[in-house]
């Protein structure tokens, strides 16, 4: 039996998700949004995933849909299910990925861990909420943020005028989300997958580093992390997988707070950028991980090859010329770093790549991956 998988989005983590597919021998398919996308080797159909008839046409033929994004909407979503097509991560998980305040109550009636939070209409509330909270909090719009858009740190409530203005234009009773500025030591990610039927692993916690609100850095596993932190991580991460009913790869971005406390910061349910060290080293990939669980597959072992691993993203890219004109330059000087190249054009601040290294010294690995990347800098 051959098993057919969809991914609607046409983006890096579709992209990786098809060598584990090939390997799998499981058919691929991607729904890109546009001509020329980073998983444009798999693209068999590109289109509007707003379109119901669009994603409709593109599901006839799978066994099941699955995302490369969060941000398929759920009208469309429950167009998948009516017409009897499986679709991993549920709409009543995603729901809860795709918008933060109700992420927030979720995680909230569930006794989970996280900043202290409100959901705040206008200005007035917004004013009282840091009068409460030292002066300073971060503001969020509910949808549509990601890699630091949608978020500000504010210390006045006119601060976030513009935000409100738009939330009163759409004139459905919106909200913005206000969350305490949490003192924090380091920010970490639990990953977790879970398939259909239930069965739940996890990797290693890893720690991350964030540049101007995007992931630059991380390290598995999270250096000096003890024990106790990492089994809290984990049962966090399998606590909100399983509540949740989610199915595939979970991310569970979390705050190292500077008592020592865990804050679940956000979530994702899909592959994760902090998962992407595991192409290289790990058992099995975050990619493969996803793609077993979808399709209800025994999972496979997520524990590392090596003690260490570092991932550094490639942000931005080269000035001039693309990032594979400067392969054999990094082949020749780092022969043990993995290179991914997502087939994306250089510009400013975006994701167009990553470097894996893997070691038993943490400083020897870091150093490389590091020097590996500097490659594509100018």
């Amino acid at each position: 039996m051959a098993f057919r998988i969809g991914v609607i989005g046409g983006g890096q983590l579709a992209r990786m998700m098809v060598p584990p597919a090939v390997h799998l021998g499981v058919d691929i398919r991607v729904l890109a949004e546009q001509e020329g996308s980073s998983a444009r080797l798999a693209a068999t159909a590109v289109g509007d995933y707003h379109d119901v008839d669009t994603v409709l046409a593109f599901a006839r033929d799978v066994d099941v849909v699955t995302f490369d994004h969060e941000h398929v909407p759920q009208r469309v979503l429950h167009a998948l299910v009516e017409a009897g097509v499986a679709v991993h991560p549920s709409p009543g998980a995603l729901a809860v990925a795709q918008d933060k305040l109700v992420m927030r109550e979720r995680l909230t009636a569930l006794g989970l861990p996280v900043p202290a939070w409100a959901a705040v209409h206008d200005a007035a509330e917004l004013a009282a909420f840091l009068g409460e909270h030292g002066g300073r909090a971060v503001v969020k719009t509910p949808r549509g943020g990601y890699d630091g858009k949608g978020v500000r740190v504010v210390s006045g409530a006119d601060e976030a005028d513009d935000w409100f203005a738009v939330v009163a234009e759409q004139g459905d009773g919106g909200a913005l989300l206000v969350e305490e500025l949490v003192e924090f030591r380091r920010e970490l990610a639990q990953l977790v997958a879970r398939r259909t039927s239930g069965q739940v692993e996890a990797w290693s916690l890893v720690e991350t580093v964030q540049r101007d609100g995007v992931c630059a850095e991380v390290t598995a596993p999270a250096p000096g992390a003890e024990p106790v932190l990492q089994r809290e991580a984990e049962a966090i991460a399998r606590r909100v997988a399983e509540s949740l009913g989610v199915t595939g790869v979970l991310a569970v971005e979390l705050f190292e707070t500077v008592d020592g406390r865990l804050l679940v910061n956000e979530l994702a349910m899909r592959p994760h950028n902090t998962g992407h060290w595991s192409i290289d080293g790990a058992v099995t990939s975050q990619f493969e991980q996803h793609l077993r669980a979808v399709l209800d597959l025994p999972l496979g072992d997520p524990a590392p090859h090596r003690p260490w691993s570092v991932m550094v993203n490639v942000l931005g890219g080269p000035a001039e010329g693309t990032m594979a004109e400067r392969l054999p330059a990094i082949m020749l000087a780092q022969p043990g770093a993995k290179v991914h190249d997502y087939g994306k054009e250089p510009r400013p601040g975006r994701k167009v790549g990553h470097v894996t290294t893997t070691g038993d010294d943490l400083a020897d690995v870091r150093s490389r991956a590091r020097a590996a990347v500097r490659f594509f800098e100018d």
